[in-house]
């Protein structure tokens, strides 16, 4: 969040990118998710509110969460990556928690999509939960518009959107997954509905493997553009 360094998906705003930027940052694997699906709904409804709850899976954490989860799945002891146990489990506790009684996992989904998308119009609350399954975050994200819409557009819009893949039949259980988005480089969207509870919102579900775009994809595509235009 420093203001002189870059906070970089490429599909959004590579176009800030210069010779001079030394050091160019790689957002956090939830929000790069977010942000590859809101960015085009806010270009063309504008956004007012955004709501997330995550699913996160215990790779966001690191190699020691991830044994930890598999060890607790063959009943072995083993080192602790978080306060409590993992395995059939729901850990509302990603990162530490910060004076405000969000986590810093959760400050950094509210923080970070005004500063890649160079937008603050619309306000952005999140609660990050871990969960355990051991690749993948899932989010369930509710977004309210300025501009109604119609979802056979909406659906339009998504398909269309470079590194956004839409899956959204679910009379043939057709929705993004965290066990499909493994080793995928793009982000997976699906059950898209209104909200019935109020005036021009709509409800998705975004699933992206977070080791991929959430991280090493969307760093090599951040070098890739800068070979391209001779930027390095």
């Amino acid at each position: 969040m420093h203001h002189e360094v870059k906070l970089i998906v490429p599909e959004i705003n590579a176009r800030v990118l210069t010779k001079q930027d030394m050091i160019i940052a790689n957002p956090n694997c939830s929000t790069i998710q977010l942000v590859m699906v809101l960015a085009p709904l806010h270009q063309k409804y504008r956004a007012k509110r955004v709501l997330i709850s995550t699913y996160q899976s215990v790779s966001g954490t690191g190699q020691k969460a991830v044994q930890q989860l598999n060890n607790e799945i063959k009943g072995v002891d083993g080192p602790m990556a978080y306060p409590h146990k993992i395995h059939k489990n729901a850990l509302p506790h990603c990162d530490v928690f910060l004076d405000n009684g969000y986590t810093k996992e959760e400050m950094k989904l509210a923080t970070e999509p005004h500063k890649i998308m160079d937008d603050s119009s619309f306000k952005i609350s999140a609660t990050a939960v871990r969960i355990p399954t051991e690749g993948g975050h899932s989010e369930s994200v509710n977004l309210s518009f300025d501009k109604d819409f119609n979802l056979d557009d909406v659906r339009d819009l998504l398909s269309s959107t470079p590194g956004v893949t839409l899956e959204d039949d679910p009379s043939k259980n057709r929705y993004p997954m965290p066990v499909t988005a493994h080793n995928k480089d793009d982000v997976f969207v699906g059950r898209l509905r209104r909200d019935l509870s109020a005036p021009n919102s709509l409800n998705l579900w975004i699933v992206a493997d977070n080791l991929r775009k959430g991280a090493a994809t969307n760093a090599v595509q951040i070098a890739e553009h800068l070979l391209h235009l001779g930027l390095s």
